[in-house]
């Protein structure tokens, strides 16, 4: 009985692997703050589904053709527009891939493809930018000091003090990086002048912007260099908005 038991489970097991990735449109989301879009050139994103890969695998540096990531990782590629796209990881139910910086405004194909079977062909709109804030705890923004510590409750931004806020899809940049590229070198975001940051619902002046765009070192990763003003409240909700598109609403900065 115990061998039909584990023959039963095995006939299962192949019937389930035979089956092609199964995922919507809905169950792709930006991975910053797992947002259902839009997104732009330069998103990381995730699809969350069944049959995406064979197990979960994390890219590890031996992966890395330096400065570029695989396209393929445990045997699964992702298609953006037909051409396979950088991956961060896979799993059976997940997957973290970078639409390149490089495509257009319009819409962009995405797929999934592991080891021959195919998902469905997905059809969603890319914007000139799609800014989303990296979160972490109870709904606070990502965000370091000069040497490099996260901002927290415990150790918050001061008036007059430039930190690091950490985003995703704040679009095209100059010069872009190549698809999957790592960036070595800072590169301003095209939409500059459309950049605005609110904290606490008032409009950060622009001149306390110090730079915004990729964050050397690390593909799909923005970062915008920030100011805090000195008639900034405590704990404000902090907005960013470029190309007339805002990042999630709520979101709390440490600010004493």
């Amino acid at each position: 009985m115990h061998s039909l038991r584990l023959l039963a489970a095995a006939v299962l097991t192949v019937a389930a692997w035979g089956q092609a990735p199964s995922y919507s449109a809905s169950s792709i989301v930006n991975v910053s703050d797992y947002s259902n879009g839009p997104f732009a050139p330069g998103s990381v994103i995730a699809i969350f589904g069944t049959n995406l890969s064979r197990s979960v695998y994390t890219l590890q540096a031996s992966d890395i053709q330096f400065p570029y990531l695989p396209t393929e990782l445990n045997y699964t590629q992702v298609l953006v527009n037909n051409t396979p796209v950088a991956l961060f990881y896979v799993s059976p139910t997940q997957i973290n891939f970078m639409v390149p910086c490089t495509d257009a405004v319009g819409q962009m194909t995405i797929q999934v493809v592991r080891e021959g079977l195919a998902g469905p062909v997905i059809t969603l709109p890319v914007v000139a930018a799609a800014p989303a804030l990296f979160v972490w705890g109870a709904g606070l923004a990502i965000a370091t000091h000069g040497d490099y510590s996260l901002v927290t409750a415990q150790a918050p931004a001061v008036a007059g003090e430039i930190i690091v806020l950490f985003a995703t899809g704040l679009g095209k940049t100059a010069p872009d990086p190549g698809p999957g590229e790592i960036p070595m070198y800072a590169a301003p975001i095209v939409n500059l002048g459309t950049l605005q940051v609110t904290l606490g619902g008032k409009a950060v002046d622009g001149g306390l912007i110090k730079y915004a765009g990729v964050s050397p070192q690390s593909a799909g990763l923005y970062q915008i260099n920030l100011e805090i003003p000195a008639a900034t409240g405590s704990n404000p909700a902090i907005q960013v908005t470029v190309a007339g598109q805002s990042s999630e609403s709520g979101l709390v900065l440490p600010v004493q």
